[in-house]
């Protein structure tokens, strides 16, 4: 499929950052377990496009984030229990702000969901577990993230739960607008039923980049934001005018641009407090559908 045509930049509206909320880590870098066919930065076992982070490339970024007042911290990959410095790495950010951790609980085990809790009970700060759960069955999310991917998310899932978490899972919209409400009490049902009593479930769109080009279809031309879009509508409501991604490259816009070279904006957190113009289809989905990465 061919590029959509770039936007003249005069003709692109752009986003203040109004404040610095939120720092998002890519701390397993591209590196996953799972080769999910609807990823939008293709991660997977042999991925290392971008690189896991050590506890001393993150300290610094943690610090920094302190000082500019940040409020809390996600930390993502890639798979982030596939980097052994994770739990020295929680423990730093812990100090400072509430931390979620998004994973896909295959790897998570009795012994890992205690030591996480354990963290979480010494630290000042509270510790989230979000989990990626992409069908009520392992016929549906298998289709999407592989084979036996459902039942070892499960499996981590009663695991976290057991150890007193009260994990998110996030879903991938794939059904139409007019089923989500449905869905997504069938999804509370699902959990429920395997042992988390209060479940949470986050509906998240499909942004039309990496994997999902190929297994569904990128951006349309339409799809991109104008100055028009813009008027009357609240600039705060999207996540880039709050938030920031750092990766083992250095300090992107936010976690889905990461392989677009426009949105790496810097080295440091400061050098990324700038506006940036919102060129790409996918500020159009967060524009459309009110997305936002965090919880």
């Amino acid at each position: 499929m061919t590029a959509p045509a770039p936007i003249p930049l005069l003709a692109v509206p752009t986003v203040p950052l109004l404040a610095l909320d939120t720092v998002w880590f890519q701390v397993a870098g591209t590196v996953c377990n799972l080769t999910c066919s609807h990823c939008f930065i293709t991660c997977g076992p042999t991925n290392r496009r971008h690189a896991m982070m050590t506890r001393a490339e993150v300290r610094p970024y943690l610090d920094e984030a302190l000082g500019l007042g940040a409020r809390d911290l996600y930390f993502t990959g890639g798979e982030p229990f596939l980097n052994r410095e994770l739990l020295a790495i929680l423990e730093d950010a812990l100090a400072i702000a509430p931390t979620t951790v998004l994973t896909n609980a295959t790897l998570i085990g009795p012994d890992l969901a205690a030591r996480l809790r354990a963290l979480e009970r010494g630290s000042r700060y509270s510790l989230e577990m979000r989990v990626s759960l992409d069908g009520l069955d392992a016929a549906a999310n298998d289709a999407l993230r592989g084979e036996g991917s459902f039942a070892e998310a499960l499996a981590g899932l009663r695991e976290l739960a057991r150890a007193g978490f009260d994990p998110i899972v996030t879903v991938a919209q794939t059904w139409d607008e007019a089923d989500d409400a449905a869905m997504r009490e069938r999804f509370h049902d699902t959990l429920r039923a395997e042992g988390l009593p209060r479940p949470r479930v986050k509906v998240l769109p499909l942004f039309r980049v990496g994997r999902e080009v190929a297994r569904t279809r990128g951006y349309a031309e339409t799809e991109r934001l104008t100055p028009e879009h813009m008027l009357g509508f609240d600039i705060a409501s999207l996540q880039c005018s709050s938030s920031r991604m750092v990766t083992s490259r250095g300090v992107h816009v936010c976690p889905i641009l990461i392989d677009a070279p426009d949105a790496l904006l810097g080295r440091t957190l400061r050098e990324s407090m700038r506006s940036y113009p919102l060129a790409h289809g996918a500020c159009h989905t967060c524009w459309a559908t009110g997305a936002t990465c965090r919880n």
